[in-house]
This record gives C-alpha cells, sequence and structure tokens, in this order.
C-alpha cells in the first residue's frame, strides 16, 4: 500500500511534474498574450480617445488657432499701397505726357506724375483711404475718377478715356496805347453840355491812357475852332462892348471886332499854351479827371485842388505847371493887343489869378453838375455802370 502510494507520488511526481512542465508552459504563453494586450490597449485607447478641445474662456478663439496653425495674419491698416492705370484718347491710343494729379480727403500734398508713353501711370506708397485723380491733357477734357485705397491693395484705375475739348476760340484785341488814347478822344469830342457846348476837356475815365503830344494839340485845336466855342467869345465881346470895357476899341462894328479878336486871342493862348504847349514839354495831362465818388467834402477838395495841381502821363499828381505858367504866359501876350491903359503886370497877374479862379469854379461845376447835363458822355463813365456817383 505504501509502495503503491509511493508509486503513484512518483507518478503523480512525475507526471506531475510533466503535467505542471506543460501547464508552466500554457500559463507562460497565457501570462505573454495577456501582457501583450495589457501594453497594447493603453496606447490603443489613447489613440481613440477624443481630441480635447480648450474650454470657451482660455482666450483662444477658434479662428485664431486656424490662422495660427495656417499661418495667415491680419493686413496692417497702415500699410502702404499703390495706384495704377492708363490714359488714352476716345480712339482708344494712349495719351503720353497727361498730367495726373493725386488728392487725399486727408487735405496731405497733393502728388503729380506724368503718364508714360503707353500712357500709364504709377503712384507708389500711397497710404490708405479716399483719393481722387485729376486727369488733364492740352486738348483734352479735364476728367476725375474717384475710388477707396485698401492697405496694401495695388488698385487698378479703370482704363481712363479722354475726350476731345470742344472747341473755344478767345480773341482778345488790345489797342495799342496811342490808338486806345485816340479812341477815348473821339468820346471825349462828343461830350457836350446840355448837348451842344463842347466839354472836351474832362475825362470820366480814371485810368485814361495819356494823351500824346499830338493828341494834345488835335484837342486843343478842335476847342478853338468849335463852332460853338467861337459863338460864346461873340457873347463875351458883346457883353464887354455893351458894358464899354476896354473904351479905347470903341463902339459899333469896329469896337466889338477888336473886343473879339482879343477874347479870342485870350482864348487860343490860353488853350493851346496850357492844355498843348506846355503840357507836352512837361508830360502832364491837361483834361481834368472827373472823381464822382466819396464824400461831398472830398470831392469838393479834389476839385478846387485839380486848379493847382494834374496828373501826369505817367500816372502821378503833380502841380499844374502847364495850367500855372499857361496863364501867365497868356497873360503877358495880351499886352499886346489889349489898349495901353489896360496892360502891364497886374494884368498879367490879374489874369492869372482869374483863371486860377475860374479853373476852380469850372471843376466844381464839373464834379457835381455839368455831367449830369451832358448826355454825350464816354461810354467808360462810372456812371454809366453804376460804379461813379450819379
Amino acid at each position: 500500500m505504501t509502495a503503491s502510494s509511493t508509486r503513484n507520488d512518483s507518478y503523480k511526481n512525475s507526471s506531475g511534474g510533466i503535467v505542471r512542465s506543460s501547464v508552466l508552459g500554457s500559463t507562460g504563453l497565457v501570462c505573454l498574450c495577456l501582457s501583450i494586450l495589457l501594453c497594447g490597449l493603453p496606447a490603443l485607447a489613447r489613440s481613440q480617445q477624443p481630441a480635447i478641445v480648450p474650454p470657451a474662456d482660455s482666450g483662444v478663439s477658434a479662428a485664431q488657432e486656424t490662422k495660427g496653425s495656417t499661418g495667415e495674419q491680419s493686413p496692417d491698416p497702415h500699410s502702404p499701397a499703390s495706384i495704377t492705370g492708363t490714359v488714352v484718347d476716345e480712339s482708344g491710343a494712349a495719351v503720353a505726357g497727361a498730367r495726373v494729379t493725386l488728392t487725399r480727403e486727408d487735405r496731405s500734398p497733393n502728388q503729380e506724375v506724368l503718364s508714360g508713353a503707353d500712357g500709364e501711370f504709377t503712384f507708389a506708397g500711397v497710404a490708405p483711404g479716399s483719393f481722387r485723380l485729376t486727369i488733364t491733357s492740352p486738348g483734352f477734357a479735364t476728367q476725375s475718377v474717384s475710388g477707396t485705397l485698401h492697405p496694401g491693395e495695388s488698385f487698378a484705375v479703370p482704363q481712363i478715356s479722354l475726350a476731345v475739348a470742344p472747341a473755344a476760340t478767345a480773341i482778345q484785341v488790345v489797342l495799342p496805347r496811342v490808338e486806345l488814347a485816340e479812341a477815348e478822344i473821339k468820346e471825349e469830342e462828343q461830350q457836350r453840355m446840355l448837348g451842344f457846348i463842347p466839354n472836351f476837356y474832362v475825362t470820366y475815365v480814371h485810368d485814361a491812357v495819356p494823351l500824346t503830344p499830338k493828341q494834345k494839340f488835335e484837342l486843343a485845336w478842335k476847342t478853338t475852332i468849335d463852332p460853338v466855342s467861337l459863338g460864346l467869345i461873340g457873347v463875351t465881346a458883346g457883353v464887354q462892348q455893351a458894358a464899354d470895357n476896354f473904351s479905347r476899341y470903341g463902339q459899333g462894328a469896329q469896337g466889338f471886332g477888336k473886343r473879339y479878336g482879343a477874347a479870342f486871342a485870350d482864348s487860343a493862348t490860353s488853350t493851346f499854351i496850357g492844355g498843348a504847349i506846355l503840357p507836352s514839354l512837361f508830360k502832364q495831362d491837361p483834361r481834368y479827371f472827373y472823381k464822382g465818388t466819396g464824400s461831398k467834402r472830398s470831392r469838393i477838395l479834389y476839385a478846387l485842388a485839380n486848379a493847382v495841381i494834374c496828373k501826369g502821363d505817367n500816372g502821378h499828381w503833380q502841380p499844374n505847371y502847364s495850367g500855372i505858367l499857361g496863364g501867365m504866359a497868356s497873360g503877358s501876350i495880351s499886352t499886346l493887343y489889349y489898349p495901353p491903359e489896360d496892360r502891364g503886370a497886374g494884368l498879367v497877374f490879374e489874369n492869372l489869378g482869374f483863371g486860377i479862379a475860374e479853373s476852380a469854379v469850372t471843376n466844381l461845376f464839373q464834379e457835381f453838375f455839368i455831367r449830369k447835363v451832358t448826355p454825350n458822355r464816354s461810354k467808360f463813365d462810372p456812371g454809366k455802370s453804376g460804379k461813379g456817383t450819379p
């Protein structure tokens, strides 16, 4: 029994050993498979685990993640841009040398370029914002284009077609000074107080052209031989004869003739010496320049002052040497034909004083009255254009 048990144990041991060996081999294989599974499952689990999305308050937006992942960045709002374009005519041919001016609404300095031989132009380094292009070229009408430039943008202006400018011919006729002065004289020779009394030695043109010596003599001659002037001299002689002035001349036709001759000589010598000869020598204008504006006081002072001052041919005011010396010369000459008892230095200075006073009174009438009763005034009369005093 014991032996049998021993054998059985041995067998068992023997078998058990074999069995254990087999079991251990199977167990090791199972353990190895389990190990592989246990090691592989976490990796597989991690590979199948969903991506972790950062919370909304993490400060990183999805758009920023996308931009960050793609490498894109938003443009700089101050990034300079450019403008290009082409200028052509109505037929489509390029217009070279057209001036293109770039104007900005921010009042920055304007920029200008000229179109090239192919009609193209370019503005580089332009700040973003609204702009306006003005295109000009000789013979063409001005063209304008507006637009808005974005940061970093290369703005291509649609093709600019210039239309031919409408034909316009401006003719400016500028008369030489001599011809202009002659035209003014012709106007002045139509000026007659009450429609018939000569009013030639006044101009209503504030900037009248200076007269040439020839024109000064022409004006003096036409004033002297005017029928109305000759008639007024006759009236003066008649009044003198009626008052028996210069009694040595006598009465009757002979006395009237002498008085008429003396009065005509006074008028002629005064007009020619004071209105033509001396004004030509001293380069002075013998005419009265009507003022017509300002206060009444200023116009009175102006009229009185013009008895002793005058406007020079250079346009400046100066002492009226022509009028003053002309009066003295005329008075001196009068001693040759007036009766002996009416001659002398007293007559000369009397005539001079009388001439200055007469000029002052005449100027006052010119300034405030004569213009109103002179229908054929110069067309340059400031009163007609609304600039003068009526």
